[in-house]
Parts: C-alpha cells; structure tokens; sequence
C-alpha cells in the first residue's frame, strides 16, 4: 500500500470558496469565511468543512485544530436562512444538508487531535453547536452566546439539547434552550459554557498559549482520552440525532417554521399571538393554510357489508 495515502496535504492546494484552512507550525485552522452574513452556515461551509476535517485528521504534522470565524462580529451565526426558506418548499432536501452537517460534526468531535474554539464574535444557534463540539474555548470578553430555535421557529437539537445538559447542568441548559436569552462571555465562563475569556486584543495570544500546552502532550495518549472523554456526548448524540434529522425536516413544512424565516426576512420578530391563537382556537395549527385537507370518500370504493362478505365466504 501506498504510504501517502494516508497524510494531509499543504493547506494551500485546498480552493476553497467559504472556509479558510490554514496549516502550519503544529495547528490546522479552520474559519467560517462568511463574514458579510455574520457567518452563517450553508452547504458550501459543511462541504467544505467536511474535507479539511478529513485533511486535518489524516495529517500527522496537526496536533490542534482551531476553530474561528472571520471578521470581528461573528464566529458563527447557525444555519443561514436565507438557504433554509428553499427548504421550506423541499423539506426532503433539509434531511439531505442536515445529513451534511451531523457529519461534519461527527469529524469534529471524532478528529482524534484536541480542538479550540476561537470565539471572536457572537455566538447564535447552531454557532454554539460548533463551540461545544470543540474541546475547548477561548473567547473574547465582548462576545456574547445565544440558542434561538424556540423563538425562531427550530428545534436546537444537533448538539445543544444533547451537550448543554452535561455542560452547564439541567436546569442552565432549561434557561438558554427555553428562554433564548443572550449569555454574556462573563456568564458563559461562570457556566463551563468557555474555559478563558480575555480582553480582544489578547484573544491570539491565548489562543496561541493554548495550542502551545496541547502540543506539549503526547498524541496517543490525548487521542484516546478524548476517545474516553467523548462517551456521554456520543450517547446523547447517537441516540437522538437521527430521529431530530427526520423531524425537523418533516416539520419544515409547518406553520411554525414558515412564520419563523418570514419573520428572518421581513426583519421582524415572529408573531407568537397568532401561532398561539390558532393553538387555542383550534384553528387547524399544524397546517399552514389553517384548514385540514378534507379526506374525500369514494362511493365506489365502499367496504362490502357483513352479509354479503358472509355469504361470499360460503362461496
């Protein structure tokens, strides 16, 4: 067998369109390269992710990764929703992207080498997912962190329903699924949700520190610990996200959902009143026309009667 099958290559023969991948001096660096959407998250990022993860795996000169957005704004924002209105139409192409985005997770959590998220920005929804599947974070102290998916129409549930119970403890993660509310770098260290936050202009410095004291570890070693380490996320996750990818594609199509990303759009806050009230009127709330189709009776396709299915039995 080939031996050069199995490495990494130069960082630079990657052309990637939405991520930045930067290799050198013992660390890969991945970063969200959307800064003009707050980066958010659409298929080309997960695509593309999906190799430099394989790439940084595979390569034995990496010891960390490093996760980061680009700008100063965000480090991630979640799904981009402007992508996620065409689903809305074609629900059965939401299961495909999010068959995309558990594996991307899969490689992050799996990559077999300590991994560092860089939070340079806010931190919104499926952002969070990406922070706390990496093993470690360091976060400006301006930054702030955020769930949505009960506000915006979305179920948080590829990592934050699993991870944030065993993070931040039941009832903490009960507050930030629940209420939506925003958790400020300070708050997010006092709750394990950061292991540093420092001033932004020390935020490479730690970053660097960081990445210097994992490389000072043995390799094998860490990779198994973090084999160990990983037993109660990979539980919680493989035990959920399946049944969370089927429905939360199925559930694309509902009412819900469709006035969440209107209200993404139209750059407003969702109309929880109305939601509520067809709830509450009985108002057909699971259908997005708010009436139920009827189910129409065929006259000739009538079940035979007793009698005549007697008598066709004596037959």
């Amino acid at each position: 067998m080939d031996k050069r099958i199995f490495i990494g290559k130069p960082g630079k023969e990657f052309k990637f369109q939405y991520i930045k991948y930067e290799k050198g001096g013992g660390r890969a660096t991945i970063t969200f390269n959307r800064p003009g959407v707050y980066n958010a998250i659409n298929y080309g990022i997960l695509r593309e992710m999906n190799v430099a993860l394989k790439d940084a795996g595979w390569d034995d000169a990496v010891g960390v990764l490093v996760l980061t957005g680009a700008g100063d704004k965000s480090f991630c924002t979640g799904a981009d929703l402007n992508e996620q209105e065409e689903f809305l139409k074609r629900p059965r192409d939401y299961w495909k992207w999010m068959g995309e985005f558990i594996e991307v997770h899969e490689r992050l959590r799996n990559l077999g080498k300590p991994s560092i998220a860089r939070l340079n920005g806010i931190v919104v929804g499926g952002g969070n997912e990406f922070n706390m599947s990496c093993d470690l974070a360091v976060a400006a102290d301006d930054i702030y962190i955020r769930q949505v998916g009960t506000s915006h129409g979305s179920v948080a549930l590829a990592g934050a329903t699993q991870f944030l119970p065993l993070i931040v403890g039941d009832r903490r993660a009960r507050e930030i699924l629940l209420l939506n509310e925003q958790i400020p770098a300070a708050k997010a260290l006092e709750w394990g949700l950061v292991n540093y936050v420092v001033p932004r202009d020390q935020l490479d410095e730690a970053v660097d520190l960081l990445v210097k004291k994992l490389l000072n570890k043995l390799p094998e070693k860490t990779r198994y610990t973090l084999q160990q380490l990983n037993f109660w996320r990979n539980l919680g996750w493989h035990s959920t996200i399946g049944h969370g990818r089927d429905w939360l594609s199925i559930h694309n199509t509902s009412p819900e959902t469709w006035e969440g990303v209107n209200a993404f759009r139209e750059k407003r806050k969702p109309n929880y009143a109305k939601i509520r009230a067809r709830w509450a009127d009985d108002n057909a709330p699971e259908w997005l026309s708010g009436k139920m189709p009827e189910i129409k009776k065929d006259s000739r396709a009538k079940a035979p009667s007793r009698k005549a299915a007697k008598k066709k039995s004596k037959k």
